[in-house]
């Protein structure tokens, strides 16, 4: 097997003194502050022209984060103590932009990749964009579980006559003012969606395709959240559910009444098993009582005006919002890994999700949030840095056969 394909002889080739991090947003930036603190350097490569490309260019202008600051800190360096509780996505942008001037990440920017895959001749992996082919002993997998929409396949929705967008492009309900618009996905970015259109004189109609849990951001003060991860230290996960869906009961209601059908599942457990958030209110709950957000059921076709339902109503819309999410896009670029799902998340569940072989890792899959990414960033900080001290002389001396190689 020759050591470079012929197309690669055209390209130019970069040895990485460390590791390669494909992705420069929360997850690639904490996994290379950790490798800076334990002296390792490192490459990041991201397909933007900025850090954090999905908060900056596919988040709604009143996104804030659904939890307390301290459960969304980037390894090594916490919030500004004047932010608030719940910081506002543009804060949360300055937080990683001062974050990365700390640790002097520099990502090398318009560098989608193409491809990434071992060599098992020259013991490498070669990451290939559009310009250069980057050679390094570990590659470093951060472009984590929200890489790409998630776009559902709806019958007749090609012929729709109003605009259909993705919650990644929506910014503000002030683009639809007095529209009926139907919001496909009763997520967090649904409710959020569905709210700020209420805000805006819009009429939103939300599909509830599946159960979801629904509870309240804060219980009696204090984040949901935070309630249940005090709750982990002391009682089972079930029965942290069993507390928290009491608590919820009492605060929020039925929400059965309200067309929002509970899973058999609790929330914390549906979370852990399936990477399924629950709702935290900020306050579209109430305006789904006050009748402001219809929900309806499941859409079975859309028409040229509307939609027909599965329970056999039909209704028209201005506009249609599909709210359906993310995934993973890895398997489209790395190749020869059998390391990862169809889907393109590990096949090794957490908390041993972190590492895989002849230098591979991931960050930012281990659905549990920034506190998943921090927790895997640091582990993998250490996994190198221990390898570092033993191979960073003997790679220094490789690289340069291994470049002539590549370029003969």
């Amino acid at each position: 097997m020759d050591s470079c394909k012929e197309d690669e002889k055209q390209m130019k080739c970069a040895w990485v003194h460390g590791p390669i991090i494909v992705g420069a947003g929360p997850s690639g930036l904490a996994v290379a502050a950790c490798l800076a603190n334990n002296g390792v350097p490192s490459v990041v490569l991201e397909k933007s022209n900025c850090i954090a490309s999905l908060w900056q260019y596919k988040t709604y202008d009143r996104l804030n984060l659904h939890l307390p600051k301290q459960f969304c800190e980037l390894p090594l360096m916490g919030f500004p103590e004047n932010f608030p509780k719940y910081p506002s996505k543009h804060q949360f942008i300055t937080y990683m932009e001062s974050y990365a001037k700390k640790f002097s990440i520099e990502p090398r920017f318009g560098q989608a990749v193409e491809t990434a895959e071992f060599d098992v001749e020259c013991e490498v992996w070669k990451v290939r964009t559009k310009d250069t082919v980057y050679m390094s002993r570990w590659l470093i997998v951060a472009t984590g579980e929200n890489a790409e929409a998630v776009i559902p396949e709806i019958s007749g929705m090609e012929k729709f006559h109003g605009p259909v967008i993705h919650t990644s492009v929506y910014k503000s309900g002030a683009d639809f003012k007095n529209q009926k618009v139907l919001v496909i996905g009763c997520g967090n970015s649904g409710m959020e969606v569905s709210l700020d259109l209420c805000s805006h004189n819009a009429s939103p109609h939300m599909v509830v395709r599946n159960a979801v849990h629904v509870l309240p951001r804060e219980m009696f003060g204090f984040s949901t959240f935070g309630i249940g991860i005090a709750l982990l230290k002391w009682i089972p996960l079930r029965f942290v559910d069993k507390v928290l869906l009491l608590l919820s009961h009492f605060i929020l209601g039925n929400t059965d009444r309200l067309g929002l059908r509970r899973p058999k599942t609790g929330p914390f457990e549906l979370k852990s098993v399936t990477g399924k958030t629950p709702v935290l209110d900020v306050g579209a709950l109430s305006q789904i009582q006050s009748k402001n957000i219809k929900v309806i059921e499941n859409v079975k076709k859309i028409t040229r005006r509307g939609a027909k339902f599965v329970n056999g109503q039909e209704k028209e819309f201005d506009s249609i919002i599909l709210a359906t999410g993310y995934k993973s896009n890895v398997p489209c670029w790395l190749k020869t890994c059998d390391f990862f799902t169809a889907e393109g998340m590990p096949k090794t569940p957490y908390p041993n999700s972190w590492k895989g072989d002849k230098g591979l890792y991931c960050v930012g899959f281990t659905r549990r949030g920034i506190s998943g990414t921090a927790s895997d960033a640091g582990k993998i900080a250490k996994d190198i840095s221990d390898q570092w001290t033993i191979k960073d002389s003997k790679n220094c001396c490789n690289a340069h056969i291994i470049l002539r190689r590549e370029t003969q």
